[in-house]
């Protein structure tokens, strides 16, 4: 799905290419008002709301740069900040959550076991280093991954470090191809988008074996009971 129109109009030989409406209408507005810290707030919020897509506002800041409304530099150094503050405020909110409120929620969820908490603990200070740096890259995931590391009070300053390499790597790539591309940019939101649906399908599929694999085995409990 398209999030964007771009209208094309020349005059006297000169194109002037600019999306209106949707999240890049309010993005390149932003980033015309404010330049590079602009495209860094857009890219913050955007942690703090997944549904704001990445594959949009990083490609558009490339193009931004490529027009000249602000470097090129500038563009990456901001939205890799704008990550960072982004990354922050979801692991202070892992943070304030913490382990003891983490345990007792998924003790009211049906079909969750605090086995089931206790067996994410264990993975998560085993790997979670690479699943902070790693997930920077893979959409929707970069976002909420910041939650468990506050959980588990990741050290701040090794989080700090994954996190702006993993965004550093991710906001380049989609920059760089959004200024390579110019008016072309939104192309980039379509490839994307085909990884951010395969990441979707595939937290929805181990979500649903998980809920079918904990029903059937309470099935032959429940037919003992009777």
């Amino acid at each position: 799905m398209m999030w964007t129109n771009v209208v094309v109009t020349s005059l006297a030989g000169a194109a002037v290419d600019e999306p209106t409406g949707g999240v890049a209408g309010w993005a390149i507005d932003m980033m015309e008002k404010l330049g590079g810290p602009g495209a860094g707030l857009a890219i913050a919020l955007e942690n703090l709301f997944p549904p704001l897509p990445s594959e949009v506002i990083l490609p558009l800041a490339g193009f931004a740069a490529s027009r000249g409304d602000f470097g090129l530099v500038s563009a990456i150094v901001w939205t890799t900040l704008g990550s960072i503050v982004g990354a922050l405020a979801l692991y202070g909110i892992g943070a304030v959550l913490g382990r003891k409120r983490t345990r007792a929620l998924a003790g009211k969820l049906p079909l969750v076991k605090i086995e089931d908490v206790d067996k994410a603990e264990a993975w998560f200070e085993r790997h979670g280093p690479k699943a902070v740096l790693i997930g920077r890259l893979v959409p929707v995931v970069r976002s909420l991954i910041s939650v468990p590391a506050g959980v588990e009070r990741m050290n701040i300053a090794l989080f700090l470090a994954l996190t702006a390499t993993g965004s550093l790597i991710w906001n380049s790539l989609l920059i760089i191809a959004g200024h390579q591309l110019g008016e072309q940019w939104h192309l980039i939101e379509q490839y994307v988008g085909v990884l951010q649906k395969v990441v979707i399908v595939a937290v929805v599929g181990a979500v649903a074996w998980f809920v079918y694999s904990r029903i059937r085995r309470k099935r032959p409990t429940d037919e003992k009971v009777q």
